[in-house]
């Protein structure tokens, strides 16, 4: 088996990197071993063009049983708490486009400079076509600018009903989804997404919960 693990930073999977430099052996950096399991590590760097061309490079010349992206996200509304774990099973592009002279924002689909349809989009979302279904399934946003800001969160979520909001998920699918890259998206929620207050983060408890998760999926493909 033959795994491809995809974070934006190295602080997102310490527990997971802990684990498998303890009971893995390492060949070579980021790559770990242990009897017919092979997983490689790969840390894109924070943001959509970061992860577009990091594993863009990766997957021109390797193809991996399941790429796995892992890391943590932000929630609209209530519908999950802090450090619960959800799969992403969809994700879209949030910001690429234009801002109108009213202050309103239209999307590259619906200016036609992206059909809708055209491969890999499904009327303007990249969908995971094989989820894995353990987890909660979640519709992902992907944006280059977080959101804080309470009239903006709610012209985000009146356009496109996320459920969570990530800097790299889009990224991630569509660089699968172009590849035929069998591809699983699994993150651990650290925050609402509101008014921007750090203090109601709870970054530890997502990361721990996250590889809390992770760690039954290597068992059972090891």
């Amino acid at each position: 088996m033959n795994l491809l693990i995809v974070a934006a930073t190295p602080f997102e999977i310490v527990p997971l990197l802990r684990h498998l430099r303890t009971d893995f052996q390492e060949p070579h950096p980021w790559h770990f071993q242990k009897k017919h399991l092979e997983i490689a590590v790969l840390i894109t760097g924070v943001g959509l063009p970061l992860t577009a061309y990091a594993l863009g490079k990766v997957l021109a010349i390797k193809r991996y049983d399941i790429a796995i992206q892992v890391g943590i996200a932000g929630v609209f509304g209530q519908r999950w708490r802090i450090g619960d774990v959800v799969e992403v099973v969809t994700e879209r592009f949030g910001d690429l486009g234009v801002e109108e002279a009213d202050g309103s924002f239209t999307d590259v689909h619906t200016l036609g400079l992206i059909e809708a349809d055209t491969p890999p989009f499904q009327h303007g979302i990249l969908r995971n076509t094989e989820p894995g279904g353990f987890l909660p399934g979640a519709n992902g946003l992907s944006i280059n600018k977080v959101h804080g800001f309470a009239p903006s969160i709610e012209r985000i979520i009146e356009r496109y009903q996320p459920d969570i909001e990530t800097m790299e998920g889009a990224a991630f699918f569509y660089a699968c989804l172009s590849a035929q890259q069998p591809m699983l998206a699994i993150r651990a929620i650290s925050n609402y997404v509101e008014p921007r207050n750090r203090n109601n983060w709870n970054i530890p408890l997502a990361i721990d919960n996250l590889h809390q998760v992770l760690m039954p999926i290597l068992e059972e493909w090891g």
